[in-house]
């Protein structure tokens, strides 16, 4: 054997050997950690002066391990399983309503048309005191959960609150099925308009269907809307892109640290349309498959991109079986677009010693080319090639939105006014701003900042340590001073504050179809892709650039 075979073979040899070494230690750091949380675990419930809950201790530490990762690998029980099941396949029985569990009070969110619950009679706002025989008080979200859903056709009795007086409500729980595309129409004698919210399994059956009819209306231009649209399955998205760009075209790959799960995804099927013009709406909420719909048929110069820049998530989960009915979905690749655009924004391994998380586009954006050689870029979500701009949103108005202040006065409203108008005329002015901002001044603990949260807290720090007997006035007068400077505060986001108010009140009365109807009428980023697709210059001069 000459030395250069010699020498092949001891390279191959030193190789084989770290590799097996490094798999070892590897499997011996694994084994290790397991056997120590064993132990640690047996201990505590052995010898623990106070009795333990194994399933709770066992929660409480997976979920602590996966909060180190990205927020998309998450630990499902067998309820949470179930839960991830109705997500996919967008179907449950239950009463059609959504709720919110809060200081021990379960409030109906909004009533789907149709449901069980309208034809029952409930109303959002209602408070669920009992169900069936059980106190809504004395359980906690998930146990309530459980017991409003349950097997179609069968009866729950609840006792509700309703402006005061206690009403008993027996509904027949039904199939309740999530269709992700709830609402399409014609705009104009040319433009169709389909609004899609989620990417479950009939995803592409229910857009497909609805393009189909658009078209038999006339149709020459389309506008997809997959604003707040969170996402869901991959393989939807590539379904989606396939109806606008030709077959055999690469939509997505993903590369993922086992290589079995890297993968080339392509479209498969004659497409539908490759020549009517689009435009795809897009926010800061249209994460994951919405971008790869996006991001592929930008990239092929197939569509116009309308909006604000997305969320960029450029993460692919997979769920992975676990025993006793458990399951894991963990991050398993990250996915690119036909450009080579990975578009994830946040930078979940890199967090510093605070825990705060790097973005990928605060070192600059990377540029790549699309089919016919325009710019866009990776990092950092989908940037539209029309942009939307708005003010950013305040913390004060984020907690507005979600204050149970404003869900209340929508309440009110709709008690104070037994009908509005038709969605499609329906639209508050600044004279409503100002009766809401009215009544927040008589309901500010239902709208409460962290600066007032925080302050209250150190009056009762001055309190308990004694410190407060001079100061009660001046506390009183800044909290005075505070809570009108959140008010002012609000102005920033009036237009806002105004839309979303708007959107809920009309929800009250016609459900989520008046709000896309009265969407269709004055959302100024639908108004702004029906410009674009009614002026073929300005259209084919933005994908010729």
């Amino acid at each position: 054997m000459n030395k250069a075979k010699k020498f092949i073979i001891g390279i191959v040899a030193s190789i084989s050997i770290a590799v097996s070494v490094g798999f070892q230690s590897d499997f011996f750091e694994i084994a290790k950690q397991i056997d120590i949380y064993t132990t640690l675990f047996k201990e505590l419930n052995m010898n623990y002066i106070d009795e333990v809950n194994p399933s709770k201790l066992t929660n409480n530490a997976v979920n602590h391990m996966l909060q180190n990762l990205d927020p998309y690998t998450r630990y499902y029980d067998e309820q949470g399983v179930e839960d991830a099941r109705i997500t996919s396949t967008g179907e449950y029985g239950g009463i059609g309503a959504l709720s919110k569990f809060k200081n021990k009070t379960l409030t109906i969110k909004e009533i789907f048309k149709n449901s069980a619950a309208e034809k029952a009679g409930l109303k959002s706002g209602d408070k669920i005191l009992k169900i069936d025989e059980i106190i809504v008080k004395d359980y906690d979200e998930k146990g309530v959960s459980a017991l409003l859903n349950g097997l179609p056709n069968s009866k729950v009795k609840l006792l509700i609150e309703r402006q005061n007086k206690e009403l008993n409500v027996e509904v027949t729980r039904a199939k309740v099925e999530i269709n992700p595309v709830p609402f399409y129409t014609m705009l104009d004698d040319e433009v169709g308009y389909i609004s899609f919210i989620k990417f479950n399994e009939k995803a592409s059956s229910e857009v497909k269907k609805a393009f189909l009819e658009l078209k038999e209306d006339g149709m020459k231009k389309l506008i997809i809307d997959v604003r707040s649209n969170p996402g869901g399955l991959l393989l939807e998205a590539v379904k989606i892109s396939n109806f606008f760009i030709q077959k055999d075209k690469i939509v997505v790959t993903t590369k993922a640290k086992i290589e079995k799960w890297s993968n080339t995804f392509k479209t498969k099927n004659t497409p539908l349309d490759l020549e009517m013009p689009i435009t795809i709406l897009v926010n800061d909420r249209s994460a994951s498959a919405s971008e790869i719909l996006a991001g592929s048929l930008q990239d092929y110069d197939r569509a116009v991109i309308v909006g604000e820049r997305s969320f960029g998530k450029g993460l692919v989960q997979r769920y992975r079986p676990l025993s006793y009915g458990t399951q894991l979905k963990v991050t398993i690749s990250k996915y690119y677009t036909p450009s080579g655009r990975c578009i994830q924004e946040l930078d979940y391994t890199n967090r510093d010693d605070k825990g705060n998380i790097p973005k990928f586009s605060d070192a600059g954006r990377k540029t790549y080319k699309t089919e016919i050689g325009r710019t866009v870029y990776g990092g950092g979500g989908i940037l539209p090639d029309i942009e939307v701009k708005k003010p950013k949103t305040t913390e004060t108005t984020e907690t507005l939105l979600k204050s149970d202040a404003f869900f209340n006065y929508i309440t009110n409203y709709f008690y104070e006014n037994p009908s509005i108008s038709n969605p499609e005329v329906f639209n508050l002015k600044g004279s409503d701003f100002e009766l809401l901002k009215d009544y927040l001044k008589n309901h500010h603990k239902d709208f409460e900042t962290k600066t007032e949260v925080d302050f209250k807290k150190a009056k009762s720090k001055a309190k308990s340590e004694s410190l407060d007997n001079n100061l009660n006035k001046v506390f009183d007068e800044l909290l005075t001073k505070i809570q009108s400077e959140k008010l002012k505060e609000l102005y920033k986001n009036k237009d806002e504050i105004l839309h979303k108010l708007t959107e809920e009140i009309v929800k009250r009365y016609y459900y989520h179809e008046g709000v896309y109807k009265q969407k269709a009428v004055f959302d100024p980023t639908i108004k702004k892709a029906v410009s674009i697709l009614n002026n073929s210059n300005k259209y084919n001069s933005i994908l010729k650039n």
